[in-house]
C-alpha cells in the first residue's frame, strides 16, 4: 500500500509534469527550452534524481506527441534532470550544484547525444557534434538561474525544507551566505542578459522580418549583465568585510 507521502509525491510529480508542458513554449525555439530546465531543477530538489528523470521523460513524451517537438524534448531534458538531483544530493543540498548538474547534463551531455539522434532519426544533415551546445547551455542558464532564485527564496523562508519534509525527501540545513547572495544577484543579471539576447533574434509571429527587440538591445544586454555582475562583486566584498570584522 502506498504511503501518504508516496501519494503526495505522485500528486506533486503530476503537477510538475502538467506545469512543465504548459510553460515549455515560453522563450522556446529548436534547441532551447529554458522553462523545461526550470522544472527539472525544481523537481530534482523537491523529489530527487529519479523522480526528476521520470518527470522530464513524461514531459518530453507529451511534448513530442501533442506539440510536434522533435526528440530534443527528451535528449535536452533527461540527462540534466537526473544529474541535477545527483549533484544536489552529493553536495548536501547546495542549490548552485543542482543548477550545475542541469547545465552539464543538458548543456553538454544532452547536446552531444542530440546530434546522432537528430541525424539518424530525423534525417538532419550538416550538423557538427557541438551544434546544439550553445543553445542548450543558453537555455539551461536561463532556466537554471530562474530556478536558483526561486528555490533560494523558498529555502530562505524555510518553505523548501517544509515541502521536502512533507514529501519525505532528504532535508538539508540551509544557511544563506554572502557568496550565495552574490551568485543570486549575478544570476538575475544572467537571466536578463539571455532573455534580452533571445528577444533580439526572435521575430513576431506572422512577421519574420521584424524582431521583438531591435538590434541595439543586443549591446544593451551586455551593459545590463556587466552592471549586475558589478553589483554582485560589490555586495560580496562589502559583506565579506563585515563578516571578517565580526
Amino acid at each position: 500500500m502506498i504511503s501518504s507521502k508516496g501519494i503526495l509525491k505522485m500528486v506533486v510529480l503530476s503537477m510538475l509534469v502538467a506545469l512543465g508542458v504548459v510553460i515549455s513554449p515560453i522563450l522556446r525555439f529548436e534547441g532551447m527550452c529554458p522553462m523545461a530546465h526550470f522544472i527539472n531543477i525544481v523537481c530534482a530538489v523537491l523529489l530527487g534524481p529519479w523522480y526528476a528523470l521520470l518527470c522530464a521523460t513524461v514531459i518530453g513524451i507529451i511534448r513530442m506527441a501533442l506539440m510536434g517537438i522533435p526528440p530534443l524534448a527528451l535528449t535536452g531534458a533527461v540527462f540534466g534532470a537526473f544529474l541535477s538531483g545527483v549533484f544536489y544530493k552529493a553536495s548536501k543540498g547546495k542549490l548552485i550544484f543542482a543548477v550545475l548538474g542541469e547545465v552539464i547534463g543538458t548543456g553538454i551531455i544532452g547536446a552531444l547525444v542530440s546530434v546522432p539522434v537528430m541525424k539518424f532519426l530525423m534525417g538532419k544533415e550538416g550538423i557538427s557534434w557541438f551544434f546544439y551546445v550553445p543553445t542548450f547551455i543558453c537555455g539551461t542558464l536561463i532556466g537554471g538561474s530562474i530556478a536558483f532564485v526561486f528555490l533560494k527564496k523558498l529555502a530562505g523562508g524555510g518553505m523548501l525544507q517544509r515541502f521536502q519534509d512533507m514529501l519525505g525527501s532528504a532535508i538539508y540545513q540551509y544557511k544563506s551566505s554572502h557568496v550565495e547572495n552574490s551568485c543570486t544577484i549575478a544570476a538575475l543579471g544572467v537571466i536578463l542578459f539571455l532573455v534580452i539576447k533571445v528577444l533580439t533574434v526572435v521575430t513576431f509571429p506572422g512577421n519574420p522580418n521584424v524582431k521583438i527587440l531591435p538590434p541595439v538591445w543586443s549591446y544593451i544586454a551586455y551593459i545590463v549583465l556587466a552592471l549586475f555582475i558589478l553589483a554582485a562583486v560589490i555586495y560580496f566584498f562589502v559583506k565579506k568585510k563585515k563578516v571578517d570584522a565580526v
